[in-house]
């Protein structure tokens, strides 16, 4: 019996209410807002960049970037070829599911789940850190955890609505942030004319010389969130064409602000310089640039929108990792209460407020260990940041085994996710190797943190097979495939059950 018809408990023969569905309010631009915010253009380039200079390959961090940011459009066309395959919003776990089989995206979505609220918990303490540091310069005085629980306030109410009103909130942030890079460009170009934009960068040499790989590393990092577009299938007006224009949308903006901001920073420092001065100011070195380019006020204006911008990333991420939840909880992989849909607001009310509560722990944990958030943020991000990457290289594996045996241009479904499987696979190799400058410790609590990411894929690979053999049926309909899919080259075989997995 469908579940719409089904009696309702404790009252025999009166057919419960209509289950409610997500609201489908997402044009192509609202989840383009979405995905970029959650890159947080502005707050890469405050706290990503200098560090990038300065232990990494200094004047050629924007060639760098360019790399990343093409290794991601490769990734792109593969992940948005079959995006239009999984549907209903299934990220890193339909696709998974669809080209390397049940047990690895069950493995894939409990480490999207512990990856993403690591990065939500790490722009929680960050939001904190940077609000505290403003308002103190203004005369306020308030303590991080403060911040933090305020902005966790907005969060959380925002995040148990449809994300279309969350989209219209980081349009906003979104512009602000665009219109203080921008501004900050042309008056750097304005000043120094075509010596902004030093052919150093792109010199192979320097390139190639020692530092690249931390530099590289940065850069992938530097886009992690554009990839949370594939998410919103099931709130997409038309998902077969917001979503993939979406998400490669988002990735050519985000690598053309990095990399168009990086290199006029080179020019605006001098290529010879930017790695000291980088190393002397870091936090500090884009209100610097500011305030010399724009003047005081200015200067200002990027602090504050700095914590917009952290909030943006914040609240895009969190709709992430909700939604994480509520696909793992329609699958009863976690608990099946999480698939509830607010009646009213239409949206994942229940999985956002225990994204919001799981938040929340974590962050007093942090705050327990000691008063200086920055520890364990940046401890935090570097774990979420090691398994985004390591999901885009699965996905990009993926999208190869599910059009092996399948029709598909040759581009979008061999060569390209190809080229972004070798990219993304050496970028997690190089994280993994360079985790300590990436989390800024080598203390061997943080170094030990990249084990939660395997036992996760493990944990929810055996717990698939164990479901096998246990419990065929609901093993068969995992991430809303049908009988025979997920093992490629064999054809599918319909059964009436997987229309009951793919509502929303």
């Amino acid at each position: 019996m469908p579940p719409e018809t089904a009696p309702a408990a404790g009252r025999p023969g009166r057919p419960s209410p209509p289950r409610a569905k997500l609201a489908r309010t997402l044009t192509t631009p609202k989840v383009a807002f979405i995905a970029v915010a959650a890159a947080a253009p502005l707050a890469t380039a405050v706290c990503t960049l200098p560090l990038s200079f300065a232990l990494g390959a200094g004047p050629a961090v924007p060639a760098l970037l360019l790399l990343a940011g093409l290794t991601l459009l490769c990734f792109c066309c593969g992940y948005a070829a079959i995006s239009r395959e999984v549907g209903q919003g299934g990220g890193f776990y339909g696709c998974v599911a669809r080209g390397l089989g049940r047990p690895a995206a069950v493995g894939a979505g409990m480490v999207a789940v512990v990856a993403y609220t690591a990065v939500v918990v790490a722009l929680l303490d960050a939001f904190g850190y940077a609000a505290q540091g403003v308002a103190a310069a203004h005369g306020l005085h308030l303590a991080w955890q403060v911040w933090g629980a305020l902005g966790l306030a907005a969060v959380g109410v925002l995040g148990c609505r449809h994300a279309g009103s969350s989209a219209r909130v980081l349009a906003v942030c979104l512009a602000g942030q665009a219109a203080a890079l921008l501004a900050l460009d042309v008056a750097v170009l304005a000043a120094h004319g075509t010596a902004a934009l030093p052919a150093a960068s792109f010199d192979p040499r320097r390139v190639l010389a020692p530092g690249a790989g931390v530099s590289v590393m940065f850069a992938f990092a530097s886009f992690v969130g554009f990839e949370s577009a594939a998410l919103y299938g099931a709130e997409a007006r038309d998902p077969g064409r917001s979503v993939p224009r979406a998400t490669l949308l988002a990735v050519l903006l985000v690598a053309a602000c990095s990399v168009l901001t990086s290199w006029v920073a080179v020019g605006a420092l001098g290529a010879d310089r930017v790695r000291p001065t980088a190393a002397a100011h870091l936090g500090d070195l884009f209100f610097g640039l500011g305030a010399h380019y724009l003047g005081g006020p200015a200067a200002t204006a990027m602090q504050l929108l700095l914590c917009a911008s952290l909030f943006a990333s914040w609240l895009a991420l969190h709709h992430a990792a909700a939604r994480y939840l509520l696909l793992l909880g329609r699958d009863r992989l976690l608990p099946g209460r999480l698939d509830a849909v607010h009646p009213r607001h239409r949206a994942p009310h229940r999985a956002g407020a225990v994204q919001t509560a799981l938040t929340a722990a974590v962050a007093a944990a942090c705050a327990a260990a000691g008063p200086d958030p920055y520890p364990g943020m940046s401890a935090l991000l570097g774990l979420g940041i090691l398994g985004v990457i390591a999901l885009q290289a699965a996905a990009s594996v993926a999208v190869l085994g599910y059009y092996r045996r399948r029709p598909g241009h040759w581009w979008h479904t061999r060569l390209a996710p190809a080229l972004g499987a070798a990219g993304l696979l050496a970028a997690t190799v190089l994280v993994l190797r360079d985790f300590p400058a990436l989390t800024g410790s080598s203390a061997p609590a943080v170094t030990a943190l990249p084990w939660l990411l395997a036992v996760a894929a493990a944990g929810g690979a055996a717990y698939a097979c164990r479901l096998r053999a246990a419990r065929p049926d609901r093993y068969a309909l995992l991430a809303g495939l049908r009988a025979g899919e997920g093992r490629p080259g064999l054809p599918a075989q319909r059964d009436p059950r997987a229309a009951r997995r793919t509502a929303t």
